[in-house]
């Protein structure tokens, strides 16, 4: 049987193929752009390796970092108490940030109250994080 005699029912493949090719050219553009970035860093870097000086020195070969002479050995003690004082910090900062939406809500009319209890509770878990960090010795500077 050829494919007239099927009847009426049959769709036209050609309708499918041509949102098949449409597909794939907005993916071929994507592709193409891909493939450009790729060969723009490729060339950049090939650029910097052909054009940079190559004189390694003594100085140049050693191990620099923030200032610091590289004297003695690689380990060093570092007070771990800063660190904390920055992680609090970081965690308050970050919490207050909260206050600003909650003050917006606040001033609208009908979530003064719900509001009001959300953000003590709020703060009633921060005051308690606190609370612990002093107990536990974290906020002693000595």
């Amino acid at each position: 049987m050829r494919h007239r005699d099927r009847g009426a029912d049959v769709r036209e493949p050609t309708v499918v193929a041509a949102d098949a090719a449409d597909y794939f050219q907005t993916y071929s553009v994507v592709g193409l752009l891909a493939v450009v970035g790729v060969l723009f860093v490729a060339v950049a870097f090939g650029a910097g390796r052909l054009l940079r000086p190559v004189v390694p020195t003594p100085e140049k070969l050693l191990t620099y970092e923030c200032g610091v002479d590289p004297v003695g050995e690689g380990w060093a003690h570092t007070q771990v108490r800063y660190y904390v004082y920055a992680f609090l910090y970081v965690i308050f900062a970050v919490d207050s940030i909260f206050l600003f939406p909650w003050a917006t809500v606040f001033a609208a009319p009908g979530y003064g109250a719900t509001t009001l209890v959300e953000m003590f509770v709020f703060l009633g878990f921060l005051a308690v994080g606190l609370l612990y960090a002093y107990k536990k010795g974290v906020l002693a500077w000595t």
